[in-house]
């Protein structure tokens, strides 16, 4: 082949190069978040100001994994620069180098959020509760427990769980009568999970086992089941946008915090910060809370809200007593180990 041909070559495949990575500075930035009434709260009080501010962007939802999350990145291709995660998917994440590291210098330092909001790859977005939900419109004697979502006679009707042995298995044993405080003690033990599984037994032919988070509501709206397991904000924001009369059980609620992360290589990474800067001003994470009943991540952000407003969060002081933290640790060691289980048990 001729000199000149090479030099051809180079120069053709050099010009894709840059026309492809052009193409992919050019894109618009991308946020990821869960959908349903949440993303609706999240247009209204962060993408649509933060887009009129200036800077183009686009929004999608996913329904998690970190699988997704590894292809994004892994397959070169990432067409997500922004992405909303739960605890395991920033604790692996992070590890595997799926994330940039957080520069909180560029979004108000670490001292304006929680301390257990700030991570090395991520902030916390919303601190939210897995709730006992039920509809007070047909349910007139209120449940007060797991104990009572367990309870078939006294509560006739099918009852809505998540899919999966995270956040089922320690419902199951707080209705058996585990302390909140002792779940992941009794719990990593042989006998406590079979305890889990049997009291899961005990209603297994009753179970609406249910995915996304919008789906709750829409099973308690449609009367299919009696109660589900729900997050809070769900019923906060079907009580507000649909006029539903919809109750939770705050005692042996889960909580957990969800973070948002800059996926690794994203080529707009000025504006991602730009992004979070903007959500984790005080003011604005008010304005969240008072669309959708989630607690935030900026410290001064509760000194913001009504009496009103801060009495639904899961964080008022009030919520936070009988409630459980979800173990990352837990089921960061075991959550393969428990959904073969899982899956074992509900395919019987």
């Amino acid at each position: 082949m001729s000199k000149l041909k090479v030099a051809v070559g180079f120069l053709a495949t050099f010009t894709a190069g840059v026309a492809l990575a052009t193409a992919a500075q050019a894109r618009d930035l991308t946020v990821v978040s869960w959908g349903g009434a949440y993303q609706e709260a999240q247009k209204k009080v962060y993408f649509e100001p933060f887009k009129k501010a200036g800077t183009p962007m686009n929004d999608e939802s996913w329904d998690g994994g970190i699988g997704v999350l590894r292809a994004k990145v892994q397959g070169g291709a990432a067409t997500w620069d922004v992405v909303q995660v739960e605890s395991e998917e920033l604790a692996v994440g992070c590890e595997e180098g799926l994330f940039e590291t957080m520069e909180f210098n560029r979004i108000g330092g670490e001292q304006a959020y929680l301390p257990q909001t700030v991570d090395a790859c991520g902030v916390g977005a919303i601190v939210y509760d897995f709730v006992l939900g039920y509809d007070k419109d047909k349910l007139k004697d209120a449940p007060k427990s797991w104990a009572d979502f367990f309870d078939t006679t006294k509560y006739p009707g099918k009852r809505g769980l998540r899919q999966g042995a995270k956040t089922t298995l320690e419902i199951a044993l707080m209705a058996d009568g585990v302390a909140p405080k002792d779940v992941y003690k009794v719990l990593g033990t042989e006998e406590g999970l079979e305890r889990a599984f049997k009291k899961l037994d005990t209603i297994k032919n009753d179970i609406v086992w249910w995915k996304a988070g919008a789906q709750p509501p829409q099973l308690l709206a449609s009367g299919e089941v009696a109660m589900t397991s729900v997050y809070n904000g769900r019923i906060d924001a079907a009580n507000k946008a649909e006029k539903k009369n919809f109750g939770m059980v705050w005692n042996g609620a889960l909580y957990t915090i969800d973070s948002w992360v800059i996926l690794k290589g994203s080529p707009n990474k000025d504006a991602a910060y730009k992004f979070l800067d903007f959500v984790g001003k005080a003011e604005n994470q008010a304005k969240l809370s008072e669309n959708i009943a989630y607690g935030t991540s900026n410290k001064d952000a509760p000194s913001k809200l009504a009496p009103a407003v801060l009495t639904d969060l899961p964080t008022a002081p009030e919520n936070m007593k009988n409630a459980v933290e979800i173990s990352v640790p837990f089921w960061l060691e075991n959550i393969d180990r428990l959904t073969e289980r899982f899956n074992k048990w509900a395919a019987k």
